[in-house]
């Protein structure tokens, strides 16, 4: 529920990630571009393998873009926002101090025929604060951000929904593999980030990555879950554990390294065929300064980009655990194979 589009995340989603970490990693500081990382020093002296976590902390939102007469607000999307979801919500805009405001539409007694079946546009929509223009101009200005306004909601059984679980999801998963990795000898060198800006460009992980020249980059993101009308083939299931991706982006050891993991401790995978880049912080490490041997662990999660995002804690919670296992596994020889993988 914390609110930080991409770039804004320092608004108050920064300070919940860096106090979440805390008593999980022996160090937490942030970098110029906003990035949270936490690190936890491996055991044992000399070169140690650096590991890499990376869930991105940054949701879609809105800019403003134009002050209308009689104080409405044009805007813009931040990220990839569907205009179809817009129509009836709730949300906040950060100007001189947070401003609730809705966006309505046009009823339908008031609409002409022919735009009564089209799709609504973006920039025929606008925000309402319920204030005089005088007093929006005076509180609002051109590029402040807008976020969603919604609360959490408890579904039946462990199944959550609300805003930006594309990726807070990401970053609980790191919570809780950190957590994890108390009960293990770790010889690796963790370096556990909320990444800024993925929304916009993957920006966060690729200044990260290349800061920290890491041996193994893991991103934790979402991926579709099945939904009505959606294609079986596009999408896995909620409840199932999360999905280990496959293909170009993946570097073939480290998925096995996964799958190993999570067969170990008995936790079912899904399938994520992964033929190019994945849209994910994964891309954006994988390709950093000489190359990183990157993995993909993905939560399902239903409705994408709105801000009813729907997923199951158990997939969460089985991701950390698996995660944690992973990087337990992770020595010198590990990251020595990598560079003779065939």
């Amino acid at each position: 529920m914390a609110h930080g589009v991409s770039g804004y995340e320092f608004m108050n989603q920064k300070a919940v990630v860096e106090e979440a970490m805390k008593g999980l990693v022996d160090e937490i500081r942030s970098d110029t571009f906003g990035n949270v990382i936490g690190y936890r020093k491996g055991e044992g002296e000399g070169e140690r393998p650096k590991i890499m976590l990376a869930g991105h902390m940054d949701e879609i939102g809105l800019m403003v873009t134009k002050i209308e007469e009689r104080g409405f607000l044009r805007f813009t999307q931040v990220g990839g926002v569907d205009p179809r979801i817009l129509p009836g919500h709730e949300v906040i805009v950060y100007g001189k101090r947070p401003l609730t405001g809705l966006i309505g539409v046009k009823p339908p007694h008031l609409t002409p025929r022919e735009e009564a079946n089209k799709a609504v546009k973006m920039w025929d929509l606008a925000i309402d604060l319920g204030l005089p223009e005088e007093e929006v101009r005076e509180l609002v200005s051109v590029g402040d951000v807008v976020t969603f306004k919604r609360q959490v909601t408890e579904l039946m059984g462990d199944v959550l929904s609300g805003k930006a679980m594309d990726d807070r999801a990401g970053v609980a998963v790191i919570l809780v593999a950190l957590d994890n990795l108390a009960k293990y000898r770790v010889q690796a060198d963790v370096f556990a980030i909320a990444t800024t800006q993925e929304e916009v460009g993957l920006k966060g992980a690729i200044v990260s990555a290349y800061g920290i020249r890491p041996d193994i980059g893991i991103a934790i993101d979402v991926c579709h879950g099945e939904t009505p009308g959606v294609p079986e083939w596009r999408t896995s299931s909620l409840g199932k554990g999360p999905a280990i991706a496959q293909g170009a982006n993946i570097h073939p050891k480290v998925y096995e390294g996964l799958q190993k993991a999570a067969k170990e401790l008995g936790i079912s995978t899904q399938p994520e065929p992964a033929p190019a880049a994945t849209g994910t912080d994964a891309w954006g490490i994988q390709i950093t300064a000489e190359g990183v041997a990157t993995g993909l662990i993905s939560i399902p999660l239903r409705y994408m980009h709105t801000s009813v995002e729907t997923l199951s804690v158990g997939d969460v919670e089985k991701a950390g655990r698996l995660l944690a296992a992973f990087i337990a596994s992770v020595d010198g020889r590990f990251v020595k194979e990598l560079t003779i993988w065939n």
